[in-house]
């Protein structure tokens, strides 16, 4: 993830300040961290330079689950309304999944109207969802996109461009 984490820093920036409405960033690797103060920067590289060293655990690694949890418990109610769309970024590889990432997961799609999971392994041609967490979290998004290039990425502008479908 580390190779694409500073393109989805550029595009959490370019959200927030597209006028996008109420826009809410944050960073996981072995700890979640809100990056929405250090997106806040007119200048982007400002913006992801700060929020590089705001991230104690950058290129540390990765607990999906525990950091789930931690932003259900302390975020999703304070940040996320009915109508809010979470893009989750994460190629999905958790060290021990089980239950607890599937309820954590559950809990996530629940509070929000669209979850959008994106993924840059979707960029092998040959990729498959083998891996236990790449499955349980496929049970609760509503897509599942790539995010490995430019192209990529304008085709998830425009899917966030359109009105939501009741």
């Amino acid at each position: 993830m580390s190779r694409y984490s500073r393109m989805l820093l550029h595009l959490a920036h370019t959200l927030a300040r597209a006028g996008a409405g109420h826009v809410e960033s944050f960073v996981f690797g072995t700890r979640l961290t809100r990056t929405t103060q250090a997106l806040k920067n007119r200048d982007p590289d400002v913006s992801v330079s700060q929020v590089v060293r705001d991230v104690e655990d950058w290129s540390g690694g990765t607990r999906i689950t525990h950091c789930l949890h931690d932003f259900n418990r302390l975020w999703a109610r304070r940040v996320l309304s009915g109508n809010a769309t979470v893009l989750l970024i994460t190629d999905g590889l958790e060290f021990s999944p089980g239950d607890e990432l599937a309820q954590e997961m559950q809990r996530l799609h629940k509070s929000c109207r669209r979850l959008l999971w994106l993924n840059p392994l979707l960029r092998f041609d040959a990729f498959e969802p083998r891996a236990a967490g790449i499955k349980i979290i496929l049970r609760h998004v509503d897509a599942f996109l790539p995010c490995h290039n430019l192209q990529s990425l304008t085709e998830l502008a425009q899917r966030l461009a359109q009105p939501m479908q009741p």
